[in-house]
C-alpha cells in the first residue's frame, strides 16, 4: 500500500492521483499532519517555486442577490440579500485598482451578487476594464470578473472587453451541492465555466470549506476541478455569518484547514491553490503555514463583506516564510 513518499514520487512524476490515494494520504495524515503538509510542500516548491502570487478583490454591485447560498449573507436568505444591491461607482474600483498595484497584487477581481449579470452589470465592467487601462497609477494590473452565472455571448463580451479571467467556484462537491444551494444546480456553474473557456478567458474555480462537508466530499470538489483544469483555484473557509443559515455552523480547525490545502496540492499540482475568505478567522496564528501545506498564492485586503489582513501583514508573512510575490505567473 502506498505510503507518504510514495504517493509525493507519484506526483512529482506527473502522474494524477485518483480518490483512494488521496484518501490515503489523508488517512496517513491523522496521526501527524507535518508529513503530508512536508510532501505538499514538495510538491509546491516543483511546481510552483518559492513564488506567490497575490489578488485584490472589490464589488461592483453588493447585496440583494435572489439565490439561496445557505452561507452567503447576500443571498437572499442573508440579511443583506434582503437589501436592494448597490452598485460601487467606477473611481472607487478605479481606486481599488490603484491600491492592489501598491499591494503587490497581480489581479483585480471585479465581483457582483446576484445569479447573472444584466446588460447594466456588463457595461459597467466593461467601463472600468477601460477606465483601469487608462489610469497610470493601475499599471500592470489585470482584470478578472465574477458575475454568476455567463451565457456564451456574454463570456464573449468580457474576453473582448480585456478580461483575463473569470471566477466562478463550484462551491463543493457535486453530492453535497444540493444541501447548501437549491437555486441552481451544478450543471449550471460548470456551463459557466466552459463558456467563459471557449470565449477565451481563463478560469478561476475552487470552493467554500466548512459547510459541513465530509472529507469524501472535499476530495470530489478537488477531482471536480481538476475536470475544469483552471489557471487558480481560491479556497475559502467558512467564515460564519449572523442572520444567514449557517451562522451556528462550527468552525474548521486550523490543521483541518491546513490538510484540506495540502490535499488540494496533491491533486492540483501545478494549478495556483489560492487562500481567500475565512483566512485570518479560521488560521488565526497558523496563517503561515499555508505554504508549507502548499498554497502558493493570496487574497490580500479585505474580502466583500468582512474585513481581510492589511497588505503590509501579509507581505511581512509572506517575506517572513521565505516566499517572493511575483506577478508574472498570472
Amino acid at each position: 500500500m502506498d505510503n507518504l513518499t510514495t504517493i509525493t514520487h507519484r506526483v512529482l512524476d506527473g502522474d494524477s492521483l485518483g480518490r483512494p490515494e488521496l484518501l490515503r494520504a489523508l488517512e496517513l495524515s491523522r496521526p501527524c499532519p507535518m508529513e503530508l503538509f512536508a510532501a505538499a510542500n514538495r510538491v509546491r516548491r516543483h511546481f510552483m517555486g518559492d513564488a506567490v502570487t497575490l489578488c485584490c478583490i472589490v464589488p461592483g454591485r453588493l447585496g440583494g442577490c435572489s439565490e439561496d447560498c445557505r452561507w452567503c449573507s447576500q443571498s437572499r436568505l442573508g440579511p443583506l440579500g434582503r437589501e436592494s444591491s448597490t452598485r460601487t461607482p467606477r473611481e472607487q474600483i478605479v481606486q481599488a485598482a490603484r491600491n492592489a498595484v501598491r499591494a503587490g497584487a497581480a489581479c483585480l477581481g471585479i465581483v457582483n451578487s446576484g445569479r447573472r449579470p444584466t446588460d447594466a452589470d456588463l457595461r459597467d465592467v466593461r467601463d472600468a476594464i477601460d477606465a483601469i487601462r487608462r489610469d497610470p497609477n493601475a499599471q500592470p494590473l489585470r482584470v478578472c470578473a465574477s458575475l454568476g452565472e455567463l451565457t456564451a455571448a456574454q463570456a464573449q463580451q468580457l474576453a473582448q472587453a480585456g478580461t483575463f479571467l473569470y471566477h466562478h467556484n463550484l462551491e463543493t462537491s457535486r453530492a453535497f451541492f444540493p444541501q447548501v444551494v437549491t437555486s441552481h444546480s451544478y450543471d449550471n456553474r460548470l456551463a459557466t465555466l466552459r463558456n467563459a473557456r471557449e470565449a477565451g478567458m481563463d478560469v478561476c474555480s475552487g470552493g467554500l470549506l466548512g459547510l459541513g462537508e465530509s472529507w469524501e466530499d472535499r476530495i470530489d470538489l478537488a477531482l471536480a476541478l481538476r475536470d475544469v483544469a483552471p489557471r487558480v483555484t481560491p479556497l475559502n473557509f467558512l467564515h460564519p455569518i449572523p442572520g444567514t443559515p449557517l451562522e451556528h455552523q462550527p468552525p474548521m480547525p486550523p490543521l483541518d484547514i491546513l490538510r484540506t490545502v495540502a490535499i488540494f496540492r496533491l491533486a492540483l499540482p501545478r494549478v495556483d491553490i489560492k487562500l481567500c475568505g475565512g483566512r485570518t478567522v479560521n488560521l488565526r496564528d497558523m496563517q503561515s503555514w499555508i505554504f508549507h501545506a502548499g498554497a502558493s498564492s493570496l487574497m490580500t485586503g479585505d474580502y466583500l463583506t468582512t474585513a481581510g489582513r492589511s497588505a503590509q501583514q501579509d507581505a511581512q508573512m509572506i517575506a517572513d516564510a521565505g516566499m517572493t510575490v511575483v506577478r508574472d505567473r498570472l
